[in-house]
């Protein structure tokens, strides 16, 4: 910091600083004079350690996506703008929304008659949203974890709720099979994949009454029946993009039935109407949700994410089924693709805080297990190679072989 001028020792002081400051910023990524390329970046990176990133969310993100948001922040489109700057009412964003709308149809093979949104607020916020926009009297939820929990919060204060079975009992550990929806639901809410406990609904439920899910954490790492749902939504940190947009798939004629006054905010048919720009959207996340949907679709789609999901949950569950030290927390019937989740065995409960170490050790970033759980938790989204992957399960095995 500057230090007030009263002596010329100060005044030298402040000019040293102020040569060490610009020298600084000509190293920084974020020089005002951009003086680092996008690439000298990446090989200066490549020199360091190779991280492997678990963290649950905000989460690992393609290679080519954080390079070409990264060269967007620097100059979107050739227009001297940074990305961060433009106006969302600019004529070269509008294809960008358009393009993330269509493959998110195409992916996902959406049927005619949905909307796709881009919205803010999080998945948090729309635990509000679809009560407000669905809840007429009753609505039917399945409580599989704390994000279930805090949607069902929510939905009280609109209507009559109704838990229809819970696993709470039992930590969250496995999925109820067993229970009556009651057919007077407005809706029946489910959250496919539960991040802290993981645990994960792997296929579409039938039911007879309509049906809303949670998709934030398992979106696009398996093929989805979308018919079966009057909306889909979920934050897209985890499997999509930077954390800041929420994507919304609505069914156009589901809306509208409610007696209650909606805020226009709060309400689909006011982003469906305004496309998603009826206030100022998130765009920085949108593209980097737009280039993650080209990347799925250059790598073969949403069937070839489930396939390389499939595979590294195999590994990685059976390396913990065979080592001794460690033991899957979920039941097996719902382990969880995506958040792969382990305890030290009993006899080894001491050593947990060393393996957490041994691990930061070897490159493995946020692989702790949620507070309110621990133990240890490798989530393996989309973007997550198998090579990570196969880091993880070596460093199990090397440090079984210390113990």
């Amino acid at each position: 910091m500057y230090i007030p001028i009263k002596s010329k020792v100060n005044a030298e002081k402040n000019r040293n600083f102020i040569k060490k400051d610009l020298q600084c910023r000509n190293k920084s990524v974020i020089s005002p004079c951009r003086k680092t390329s996008i690439n000298e970046l990446y090989n200066q990176n490549k020199l360091q350690m190779k991280k492997h990133n678990f963290n649950a969310g905000p989460s690992i993100l393609p290679r080519e996506v954080i390079e070409d948001t990264a060269k967007a922040v620097l100059d979107f489109n050739g227009s001297g703008l940074s990305l961060m700057e433009i106006s969302h009412r600019a004529k070269d964003f509008q294809p960008v929304v358009d393009e993330a709308v269509a493959l998110f149809k195409e992916l996902l093979n959406i049927p005619e008659g949905y909307s796709v949104l881009f919205l803010g607020g999080g998945a948090s916020l729309e635990f509000c949203m679809i009560p407000f926009n669905f809840l007429e009297k009753k609505a039917a939820y399945l409580n599989t974890g704390v994000w279930a929990k805090k949607a069902m919060k929510e939905a009280k204060g609109f209507g009559e709720v109704v838990e229809v079975a819970s696993s709470a009992e039992s930590t969250y550990t496995y999925i109820p099979k067993d229970y009556t929806i009651p057919a007077d639901a407005d809706y029946f809410h489910i959250t496919t994949n539960n991040t802290i406990y993981g645990t994960e609904l792997k296929e579409d439920l039938n039911v007879n009454v309509p049906m809303i899910a949670d998709m934030s954490s398992d979106i696009f790492s398996r093929p989805i029946d979308v018919s079966k749902y009057i909306c889909i939504y979920g934050g897209a940190q985890k499997n999509l993009a930077p954390a800041g947009v929420t994507f919304v798939i609505v069914k156009n004629d589901a809306l509208g039935k409610v007696s209650r006054y909606i805020p226009t905010m709060l309400n689909y048919q006011t982003h469906i109407d305004g496309g998603s720009m009826f206030n100022t959207p998130p765009v920085l996340p949108i593209y980097s949700a737009m280039l993650t949907l080209r990347w799925i679709k250059a790598q073969g789609g949403v069937k070839e994410m489930e396939r390389r999901a499939i595979e590294k949950a195999d590994m990685l569950y059976a390396e913990i089924d065979r080592n001794k030290m460690f033991v899957g927390t979920a039941a097996k019937e719902d382990r969880s693709r995506m958040n792969i989740c382990f305890v030290m065995s009993p006899e080894y409960k001491e050593l947990e805080a060393d393996f957490q170490k041994f691990a930061t050790e070897r490159g493995m970033v946020g692989i702790k297990g949620h507070r309110s759980v621990g133990g240890f938790r490798a989530s393996c989204y989309n973007a997550m190679p198998k090579e990570s992957v196969q880091a993880l399960i070596d460093c199990m095995q090397e440090f079984e072989k210390l113990h």
